[in-house]
């Protein structure tokens, strides 16, 4: 194999790779702080693989994409297998059934994502320098894997707009979605920014503030080493209770968060509402370095508005005392919208081996990117903050 040859592997584990390597992929940056994306590396991917989150039994079949030229990675993806459309949030569930009422077989497929994850961030992950034609490898890589294999689809959910852009260029179908995220606009401290919203719905984000924070007790945020053992026992039984209540099942297994107490604490913020040293309601979120992104909530009490204040209101209390641009408070929620969360596009690809499903697929994204702009235009008219704000940000 000469210099120039790229060669393409699957991996059905991270353990065949070298974490280094995939992570000057993955997180070049990280050698001088934070991950931008705390998602793809080694350590969040290799977490959910050996806690078995993901792997047999779990509908999510690892088969990690490696791109080498000259015995150099220069890029590498986190391809699954997958026999269903559960914890992707990019939903493909009228692609399935109208491929399958044709009589096709639409699972197996394959999915470039990060498990049961709807955030935003390089699915791609190329050395710098090799941005172009490791890109490229990797959709020609995958591309050949799902023709050699009769498999219906391939899908790279929550990609990169400038990922959408560029696989666009190569012959993927773009699609877009959108979801509700916070952004921080130089503000100070948490008055700072609810100087920028309108006087009626201001007076509404206090109240609720006040409401729940007179639950009986205290609210406290834990990272690093602040988080101990007994934290994870209080956050699963939450964790498992929304998730039995919204997916009918937990995706991530008890042994997750004992990984994530060895492994990942130093990358999570628990937000905890405490009575008397025992948690009744809590929130995980996992830190970027310029985005807070929220993931799980759960409660053993219910009390007025603490929802909000554990997930949005700390976050977004987190994000100003920590410069960081961005809070990702995970898929839907339009009641997100009066608490200072505006819409924003998210993306995917998708590729079809039918031709005529694909034409068909394509004119159906076609309409939907107008629909999703004009829902985000309109949406954004309606957020809290004052109308010189919002047409500043048009």
């Amino acid at each position: 194999m000469d210099g120039s040859t790229i060669e393409i592997t699957t991996h059905n584990s991270l353990g065949g790779i070298d974490p280094a390597e995939w992570d000057a992929c993955a997180c070049p940056e990280a050698s001088s702080g934070r991950a931008i994306d705390p998602f793809t590396t080694y350590r969040f991917l290799k977490a959910l693989e050996d806690s078995g989150s993901v792997g047999a039994g779990s509908g999510w079949d690892p088969h990690y994409l490696t791109a080498h030229q000259g015995g150099q990675l220069i890029a590498c993806a986190p391809l699954y297998g997958k026999n269903h459309s559960q914890g992707e949030y990019m939903f493909d569930h009228n692609f399935a059934q109208a491929f399958e009422r044709s009589g096709g077989r639409y699972y197996p497929k394959l999915q470039i994502a990060v498990p049961f994850t709807p955030a935003t961030g390089r699915r791609f992950l190329t050395h710098p320098g090799f941005e172009v034609q490791g890109m490229s490898a990797l959709v020609q890589g995958a591309v050949k894997i799902a023709s050699d294999n009769s498999l219906s689809s391939i899908h790279a959910t929550f990609c990169t707009e400038a990922e959408a852009i560029a696989g666009a260029e190569m012959g993927l179908l773009r699609r877009t979605s959108q979801q509700y995220h916070w952004a921080n606009d130089g503000y100070a401290d948490w008055d700072s920014f609810l100087a920028a919203i309108s006087s009626r719905k201001r007076k509404t984000l206090r109240k609720e503030r006040l409401t729940a924070q007179a639950f009986g007790g205290e609210i406290v945020q834990l990272t690093g080493d602040q988080i101990e053992p007994q934290h994870w026992e209080a956050f699963w039984e939450f964790y498992q209770d929304t998730g039995a209540r919204k997916w009918g099942q937990p995706y991530l297994t008890r042994k997750f968060f004992d990984i994530a107490q060895d492994r990942l604490r130093d990358d999570i913020l628990l937000v905890f509402a405490m009575r008397d040293g025992v948690p009744v309601a809590g929130a995980l979120n996992i830190i970027g370095r310029n985005t807070l992104y929220g993931r799980y909530w759960g409660c053993a009490e219910n009390h007025p508005c603490l929802h909000f204040e554990i997930c949005y209101y700390q976050a977004i209390d987190y994000a100003i005392a920590h410069g960081m641009k961005h809070v990702e408070a995970g898929a839907q929620g339009e009641h997100k919208l009066a608490r200072g969360y505006l819409p924003v596009t998210t993306h995917s690809l998708h590729w079809f081996g039918d031709a005529g499903f694909r034409n068909a697929v394509a004119d159906y994204l076609d309409a939907e990117r107008i629909a999703v702009d004009d829902q985000i235009e309109i949406l954004t008219s309606y957020g809290p903050f004052k109308k010189i704000k919002v047409e500043e940000q048009e």
